[in-house]
């Protein structure tokens, strides 16, 4: 009875321990497939969060855009820094975080024209 016992819970073990070798599989593959979707833009875009601290969509919502449009980043960078001016009132705190969030999307911008530019470049066969 023990043997048989035994066996089952040794056969359970190698079906789980399979099922999970095999989701983890898939999952590393998934992520290396996102990855190359990404390509080098996906790992600049990266960096640049990592060095602001902040990633493209908090500095999208902290200045309040919806598409990366120059102007419209530049017009609302300039009324939020204004708006958050500790002579006025505002919040040192948050005149920083409009700052970093601008300079996160003009790193974003540039990264974006680096690329166009480069698209641009490339031989069309």
């Amino acid at each position: 009875m023990a043997k048989y016992l035994a066996q089952i819970i040794v056969m359970g073990v190698q079906v789980v321990g399979r099922a999970f070798a095999r989701a983890l599989q898939q999952e590393f593959a998934a992520s290396r497939a996102a990855a190359d979707a990404r390509g080098r833009a996906g790992h600049q875009s990266a960096a640049a969060s990592n060095l602001s601290g902040l990633s493209l969509q908090e500095a999208q919502q902290i200045l309040n855009v919806s598409k990366l449009s120059p102007e419209e980043i530049q017009k609302n960078y300039e009324h939020l820094f204004k708006v958050n001016d500790k002579s006025v009132g505002g919040s040192f705190y948050l005149q920083s975080r409009v700052f970093r969030a601008w300079e996160r999307l003009q790193e974003e911008l540039r990264i974006q024209a680096q690329d166009n530019r480069e698209k641009e470049q490339m031989p069309k066969t």
